[in-house]
Protein backbone atom coordinates (compact mmCIF):
# COMPACT_ATOMS: atom_id res chain seq x y z
CA UNK A 1 0.00 0.00 0.00
CA UNK A 2 2.98 2.52 0.82
CA UNK A 3 6.85 2.41 -0.04
CA UNK A 4 8.94 4.46 1.64
CA UNK A 5 12.12 6.09 0.09
CA UNK A 6 15.12 8.56 0.47
CA UNK A 7 13.84 11.94 0.06
CA UNK A 8 15.22 13.79 -3.48
CA UNK A 9 15.13 17.16 -4.80
CA UNK A 10 12.03 16.14 -6.72
CA UNK A 11 9.97 15.98 -3.51
CA UNK A 12 10.15 19.99 -3.09
CA UNK A 13 7.03 20.98 -4.68
CA UNK A 14 4.28 18.00 -3.02
CA UNK A 15 6.62 18.49 0.13
CA UNK A 16 5.74 22.07 0.54
CA UNK A 17 2.19 21.60 -1.25
CA UNK A 18 1.74 18.57 1.89
CA UNK A 19 3.03 20.47 4.86
CA UNK A 20 1.85 24.01 4.24
CA UNK A 21 -0.87 23.43 6.60
CA UNK A 22 -2.31 25.25 10.02
CA UNK A 23 -3.93 21.67 10.45
CA UNK A 24 -0.71 19.92 10.28
CA UNK A 25 1.56 22.35 12.10
CA UNK A 26 -0.80 22.97 15.15
CA UNK A 27 -0.09 19.15 17.14
CA UNK A 28 3.84 19.57 15.60
CA UNK A 29 6.84 20.82 17.49
CA UNK A 30 7.36 24.61 16.74
CA UNK A 31 10.84 22.88 14.56
CA UNK A 32 8.09 22.42 11.64
CA UNK A 33 7.36 25.65 10.33
CA UNK A 34 4.29 27.43 9.36
CA UNK A 35 3.83 28.44 6.88
CA UNK A 36 6.11 25.78 4.83
CA UNK A 37 8.44 27.25 2.03
CA UNK A 38 10.34 25.95 -0.88
CA UNK A 39 13.13 27.05 1.43
CA UNK A 40 11.92 25.12 3.87
CA UNK A 41 11.40 21.98 2.08
CA UNK A 42 14.84 22.30 0.29
CA UNK A 43 16.44 23.23 3.95
CA UNK A 44 14.94 19.78 4.94
CA UNK A 45 15.71 17.35 2.20
CA UNK A 46 19.95 18.65 1.70
CA UNK A 47 20.11 18.67 6.01
CA UNK A 48 17.09 18.33 7.98
CA UNK A 49 16.54 14.66 6.54
CA UNK A 50 19.89 13.43 7.16
CA UNK A 51 19.60 13.68 10.87
CA UNK A 52 18.50 10.66 11.86
CA UNK A 53 16.50 8.02 9.56
CA UNK A 54 13.81 10.19 8.09
CA UNK A 55 11.54 8.81 4.96
CA UNK A 56 9.00 9.97 2.36
CA UNK A 57 6.10 8.50 2.47
CA UNK A 58 4.43 7.59 -0.99
CA UNK A 59 0.80 6.37 -1.61
CA UNK A 60 -0.21 5.37 -4.86
CA UNK A 61 3.39 6.75 -6.49
CA UNK A 62 2.28 10.27 -4.57
CA UNK A 63 4.57 11.65 -1.85
CA UNK A 64 2.32 11.69 0.97
CA UNK A 65 4.42 12.72 4.13
CA UNK A 66 6.99 11.38 6.09
CA UNK A 67 8.06 9.52 8.67
CA UNK A 68 11.77 9.70 10.96
CA UNK A 69 13.58 8.53 13.66
CA UNK A 70 16.17 10.21 15.74
CA UNK A 71 18.22 8.61 18.23
CA UNK A 72 18.79 9.78 21.37
CA UNK A 73 22.06 10.04 22.96
CA UNK A 74 24.44 9.16 26.30
CA UNK A 75 22.03 7.31 28.81
CA UNK A 76 19.46 6.99 26.53
CA UNK A 77 21.53 6.16 23.06
CA UNK A 78 19.45 2.82 23.12
CA UNK A 79 16.32 4.90 22.45
CA UNK A 80 14.83 6.81 19.17
CA UNK A 81 11.75 9.26 18.98
CA UNK A 82 9.26 8.52 16.07
CA UNK A 83 7.66 11.57 14.09
CA UNK A 84 5.66 11.21 11.52
CA UNK A 85 2.71 13.39 9.40
CA UNK A 86 0.74 13.06 6.75
CA UNK A 87 -0.99 15.74 3.91
CA UNK A 88 -4.39 16.32 4.95
CA UNK A 89 -5.32 14.55 1.43
CA UNK A 90 -3.92 11.25 3.19
CA UNK A 91 -5.45 11.55 6.67
CA UNK A 92 -7.81 8.52 7.33
CA UNK A 93 -6.83 5.83 5.35
CA UNK A 94 -3.56 4.03 7.64
CA UNK A 95 -1.11 5.12 5.60
CA UNK A 96 0.23 7.05 9.14
CA UNK A 97 0.38 3.59 10.48
CA UNK A 98 1.55 1.33 7.96
CA UNK A 99 4.32 4.24 7.99
CA UNK A 100 5.01 4.02 11.33
CA UNK A 101 4.99 -0.08 11.89
CA UNK A 102 7.54 0.05 8.29
CA UNK A 103 9.88 2.20 9.94
CA UNK A 104 9.72 0.94 13.89
CA UNK A 105 10.60 -3.02 12.12
CA UNK A 106 13.36 -1.31 10.10
CA UNK A 107 14.91 -0.04 13.31
CA UNK A 108 14.52 -2.94 15.52
CA UNK A 109 16.04 -5.23 12.58
CA UNK A 110 18.98 -2.70 11.50
CA UNK A 111 19.82 -0.67 14.44
CA UNK A 112 20.80 -1.40 18.26
CA UNK A 113 17.34 0.55 19.30
CA UNK A 114 15.37 -1.24 22.09
CA UNK A 115 12.66 1.48 22.66
CA UNK A 116 10.97 3.91 20.15
CA UNK A 117 9.15 6.81 21.61
CA UNK A 118 6.48 9.44 20.85
CA UNK A 119 5.30 12.19 22.28
CA UNK A 120 1.43 13.38 21.55
CA UNK A 121 -0.28 16.42 22.03
CA UNK A 122 -3.28 15.45 24.50
CA UNK A 123 -6.39 16.87 21.56
CA UNK A 124 -4.36 14.92 18.90
CA UNK A 125 -6.20 11.25 19.19
CA UNK A 126 -5.56 10.79 15.23
CA UNK A 127 -2.39 10.26 15.91
CA UNK A 128 -2.68 8.39 19.08
CA UNK A 129 -4.49 5.80 17.01
CA UNK A 130 -1.81 5.63 14.47
CA UNK A 131 0.45 4.61 17.38
CA UNK A 132 -1.71 2.28 18.66
CA UNK A 133 -2.63 0.27 14.95
CA UNK A 134 1.56 0.46 14.93
CA UNK A 135 1.55 -1.62 18.18
CA UNK A 136 2.71 1.24 20.53
CA UNK A 137 1.36 1.51 23.85
CA UNK A 138 0.64 4.75 26.27
CA UNK A 139 3.04 4.54 28.87
CA UNK A 140 2.26 8.39 30.50
CA UNK A 141 1.02 11.34 30.48
CA UNK A 142 3.18 14.48 31.20
CA UNK A 143 0.45 17.14 32.26
CA UNK A 144 1.22 20.46 30.72
CA UNK A 145 4.55 19.51 29.29
CA UNK A 146 3.88 21.12 26.04
CA UNK A 147 3.40 24.96 25.42
CA UNK A 148 1.98 26.04 22.10
CA UNK A 149 0.14 28.64 20.71
CA UNK A 150 -0.54 30.28 23.71
CA UNK A 151 -1.87 26.91 25.41
CA UNK A 152 -0.87 24.28 27.66
CA UNK A 153 -1.54 20.44 26.46
CA UNK A 154 -0.69 17.32 28.45
CA UNK A 155 1.60 15.66 26.33
CA UNK A 156 0.70 11.48 25.87
CA UNK A 157 3.84 9.39 25.77
CA UNK A 158 3.57 6.07 23.65
CA UNK A 159 6.37 3.32 23.44
CA UNK A 160 7.54 0.01 21.89
CA UNK A 161 10.13 -1.76 22.73
CA UNK A 162 12.65 -4.67 20.61
CA UNK A 163 10.87 -8.10 20.85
Amino acid sequence: MIELRDFSQDDIESLVKNANSASISRYMLDTFPYPYTCEDAEWWISTGSKIGIHKAIIHDNQFAGTVGLKSKTAEKRFEAEIGYWLGELHWGKGIAAQAVKLLTEYAFDNTHIQRISAGVFSPNTASMRVLEKAGFHKEAILKQSIYKNNEFYDEHLFVKFRE
